[in-house]
């Protein structure tokens, strides 16, 4: 084995022991279940922001007198999903991760109490407490820009914590409760009821030392951070707020984009793992513009404006290997790729040219998107296109994802520059690959 081959089957071994981790398994699930629900509170907002997204003469007062004497009702269903984000996130990564300890370690867990725990837990760290006077008491304000009543902030999005800047912290939450269920489970600290009782009852009785032991540890945690007059929704805040600060600029985006295309030419999904990472992120800078903030890392900007066609930005490869290429090998995989690479899904161009372990086209595999990504990371963050406010789909076609993301045509525009400049890129590439197997495809022909 060369040193070539020997480099290659260490990172695939790394990067697939660390993919299939526990935790990292536990957020890949957490991240899809958040989808449906984004969804529908993007569908939502949007409602809302249709005068912004048609600005059309004469539209907006006829949306006042029409849809819009709904607004406040349309806000309650967006705060019914965006607004509930922390618990809907860190709630499912913590019954996953309960659910996975049960299978592999065969041990007596049940991940609904699991998951109940984690919300007891969660919501005893959400109020914010002061030491004062020698007992610990809730923090209480009427200013207007930050109202407290009983511990809890709230706004117009609802309570704020367990919105998508509480994602992080839910995500500790989560991991806590787990480990100390785990734990207790394991060295028998339950009761257990006779095999006679309804199993809804055993079920309740089984948790409640394990619940107990949450409860105390994450208190005591709490009335620690209280003391030294924090909590650890502030603690946590400030290692989430300086990553989050690197992801959203250019340079942090594009190490993104190049990670997930590093991986994937090794033939790991780098996208799913990549992502487990920067969600929580791009939720709450999601949820953060829409009340007024400018983060260009929010919502779905790789979907909507870099990685179309798939990872690789390889839609326009798949158009001209359908309508260009002059290998038979090529034509027919492009034939087979069309059709997915509208809906940005290109596992026949990544297997089947193949992309995976191919020096040859590892250059534009990387390099398109990183230009793609920085044409669509100017664009938004010098304001020629409107921030994104809604999570589209990730199979969107071109334009429509990013018109959704923007609510703007501009977005829908911008995708379409984006994917251009990214197959300027491919072109001298797979026109040359073509030329390789077209000669090749000849040669064997000659010789039979």
């Amino acid at each position: 084995m060369n040193n070539s081959d020997a480099f290659k089957e260490k990172m695939t071994n790394l990067v697939g022991k660390f993919s299939g981790s526990r935790f990292v398994r536990a957020i890949m699930e957490a991240g899809y279940s958040v989808i449906a629900f984004s969804i529908i509170g993007a569908i939502f907002l949007i409602l809302q922001v249709l005068p912004q997204a048609f600005p059309i003469p004469g539209f907006a007062d006829l949306y006042a007198n029409t849809l819009g004497r709904f607004n406040i009702l349309f806000q309650a269903v967006y705060n019914s999903t965006m607004g509930i984000l922390a618990l809907i996130f860190a709630g499912t990564f913590t019954f996953s991760y309960t659910k996975i300890y049960q299978e592999e370690e065969h041990l007596n867990l049940n991940p609904l109490n699991g998951l109940l725990m984690f919300l007891m837990a969660m919501f005893i760290t959400v109020p914010q407490l002061i030491w004062k006077g020698g007992t610990v008491q809730f923090v209480q304000t009427l200013d207007k820009a930050n109202i407290i009543g009983g511990g809890y902030a709230v706004s117009v999005s609802g309570v704020t914590r367990i919105g998508a800047v509480g994602i992080f912290t839910g995500l500790v939450v989560g991991w806590l409760t787990v480990q100390i269920y785990r734990f207790t489970i394991k060295h028998n600290w339950s009761i257990k009821m006779p095999a006679s009782v309804p199993a809804g009852v055993s079920n309740s009785f089984s948790a409640l030392i394990p619940g107990f032991c949450v409860a105390f540890v994450i208190a005591g945690l709490n009335l620690l951070l209280v003391f030294a007059k924090t909590d650890i929704f502030k603690v946590l805040y400030i290692p989430f707020s300086f990553v989050s600060n690197i992801a959203d600029t250019w340079w942090g985006f594009l190490i993104i984009i190049f990670l997930i295309h590093f991986l994937w030419w090794f033939g790991i999904h780098g996208a799913t793992i990549v992502s487990s990472f920067y969600t929580p992120i791009v939720l709450a800078n999601m949820a953060a513009n829409v009340k007024g903030a400018n983060h260009f890392f929010a919502g779905d900007p790789l979907n909507a404006f870099v990685l179309l066609g798939g990872s690789g930005a390889t839609l326009g490869v798949a158009i001209w290997l359908v309508t260009r290429s002059r290998s038979v090998q090529l034509r027919e995989i492009g034939k087979a790729e069309i059709v997915p690479a509208i809906f940005n899904i290109n596992e026949p161009l990544i297997f089947g040219l193949p992309i995976v372990y191919n020096v040859k086209l590892f250059i534009p595999f990387v390099f398109a998107p990183l230009v793609s990504g920085g044409i669509g990371y100017f664009a938004i963050s010098t304001n020629l296109v409107h921030k994104i406010i809604i999570q589209q789909p990730w199979p969107t076609p071109i334009g429509l994802g990013g018109f959704t993301a923007t609510t703007s045509w501009q977005g829908a525009i911008l995708a379409f520059i984006c994917a251009a400049a990214a197959f300027v890129v491919w072109y001298p590439f797979i026109k040359y690959y073509d030329r390789t197997l077209l000669k090749q495809e000849q040669e064997a022909a000659a010789k039979n």
